[in-house]
């Protein structure tokens, strides 16, 4: 079983800054690709940032130049870097993973959301 923990929401100030976490923990074998998603209330959810395991990156291009999306492949852990943020930022962020765990399964995992509120 291979779980996702996020850690990192909150409310901030329009222009703020967050940084979101997000370690995988269980039968872990390798990840491939980690991701962020976001989902506002009434809204679809939809894909914020993506990186591979070797480090390759991509952004929806509403936050393009804002978030940055990093990883610790050590720690199993992604991690999203959010600058100048603005109201329309506001969501649930949640983590997301390809997992190939020990048993050679391929999952995709995600973690539980993680709240973030910009206030203007």
């Amino acid at each position: 079983q291979v779980q996702l923990v996020e850690s990192g929401g909150g409310l901030v100030q329009a222009g703020g800054s967050l940084r979101l976490s997000c370690a995988a923990s269980g039968s872990i074998f390798s990840i491939n690709a980690m991701g962020w998603y976001r989902q506002a209330p009434g809204k679809q959810r939809e894909l914020v940032a993506v990186i591979t395991s070797g480090g390759n990156t991509n952004y929806v291009d509403s936050v393009k130049g804002r978030f940055t999306i990093s990883r610790d492949n050590a720690k199993n852990t992604v991690y999203l870097q959010m600058n100048s943020l603005k109201p329309e930022d506001t969501a649930v962020y949640y983590c997301n993973a390809a997992v190939v765990t020990t048993m050679d399964r391929y999952l995709e995992v995600w973690g539980q959301g993680t709240l973030v509120t910009v206030s203007s």
